[in-house]
């Protein structure tokens, strides 16, 4: 089983962020994001909360190891992708 902090890195490298740029995001500084992915310090509920609203960083994964790393996307963020990708392709398309 991994530990928190072994997925919260998984997460930061899954989301391209070093350590330095994901300190930035929740607010605190490298130094703490490595403390963090070793397990020398944790999230408060405040930082938790950003990764979920921010970044569909899914709670149960990074806490208890159950589920995906990410939230799946609601259907209206998928139909938001979707619709801009086929304006960019009748865009290029001249239409």
């Amino acid at each position: 089983m991994t530990t928190q902090g072994k997925r919260l890195k998984k997460i930061r490298q899954a989301l391209g962020l070093s350590q330095e740029k994901f300190g930035g995001v929740i607010d605190v500084s490298k130094q703490y994001v490595s403390n963090l992915e070793a397990d020398r310090n944790i999230l408060n509920n405040e930082k938790l909360v950003k990764l979920l609203v921010d970044y569909n960083v899914n709670l149960n994964y990074l806490i208890a190891d159950i589920g995906d790393m990410f939230l799946k996307p609601k259907f209206d963020d998928v139909k938001n992708e979707l619709m801009k990708e086929v304006e960019e392709m009748l865009k290029k398309r001249g239409l």
